[in-house]
């Protein structure tokens, strides 16, 4: 396996929800013709003492040994095409099954395991979702716990401000470009993607009642309604 990315800045491991787990950390590609810093954000599920790590963010040795309390890491799942870069440093350290859509591409010379694709999930009580008219793979996995939690990659996002992992020019910036809003859609996956109104439609149609984004904080309780008027407004026409 190639060197593995060095860990970088990020916070604690939090419990928004029973058995649900979240942390915050950074990212510093490059795109666009320049440099970024800002916030991204892994989440962790237990089933029992098994762990699915969603959306991969490499944690230090202190975040490691968090994370070996809360129970075995036995998954890697890959619901977005721009995500990923950790996740070789995680299926080498536990050995982990990696889980992504059919036909997506991976760091480190990493294949597939395990498809992802409805009826075939990593833990129970959870529903696959998949953008159908998306240019690039990209999907969402529903947590059927707290009256549904809604994890996404950079398709949904809640950036409602930015935080301690964004560098200040990036701050500024990103702001400017739209991305700094509660229940937004991610406007970098918008335009890459260009993902029509009937794959929204869709997911308005999922039950849900929170959303655990790759990108901002957790928005709970009105997540669908929140989601819902976003979307009504970016197809208003």
């Amino acid at each position: 396996m190639s060197a593995f990315k060095d860990p970088m800045p990020h916070g604690e491991i939090e419990q928004p929800f029973d058995g649900v787990f979240f942390v915050t950390g950074t990212t510093r590609p490059k795109f666009d013709g320049g440099s970024w810093q800002f916030s991204r954000n892994m989440t962790v599920v237990r089933e029992g003492e098994s762990l699915t790590l969603i959306n991969t963010v490499r944690l230090d040795e202190a975040g490691l040994g968090q994370l070996d309390e809360l129970g075995k890491v036995e998954n890697v799942v890959k619901i977005g095409s721009f995500h990923g870069y950790d996740d070789p440093f995680y299926v080498d350290r536990y050995g982990a099954k990696l889980w992504a859509f059919e036909g997506m591409t991976h760091e480190g010379g990493l294949t597939t395991d395990a498809v992802l694709e409805p009826g075939r999930t990593p833990f129970g009580g959870c529903q696959v979702f998949v953008f159908e008219t998306s240019k690039t793979k990209e999907g969402l996995l529903l947590i059927e716990r707290e009256g549904g939690i809604l994890v996404s990659c950079d398709a949904l996002q809640n950036w409602a401000e930015v935080d301690r992992f964004f560098s200040d020019e990036s701050a500024k910036q990103m702001t400017e470009f739209g991305f700094i809003q509660p229940a937004n859609i991610g406007p970098g996956w918008r335009r890459s993607a260009e993902p029509q109104k009937s794959d929204f439609d869709r997911v308005e149609a999922l039950p849900f009642r929170h959303l655990v984004s790759a990108h901002g904080t957790v928005l709970r309780d009105d997540a669908h309604a929140q989601l819902s008027a976003t979307f009504a407004a970016a197809f208003a026409d």
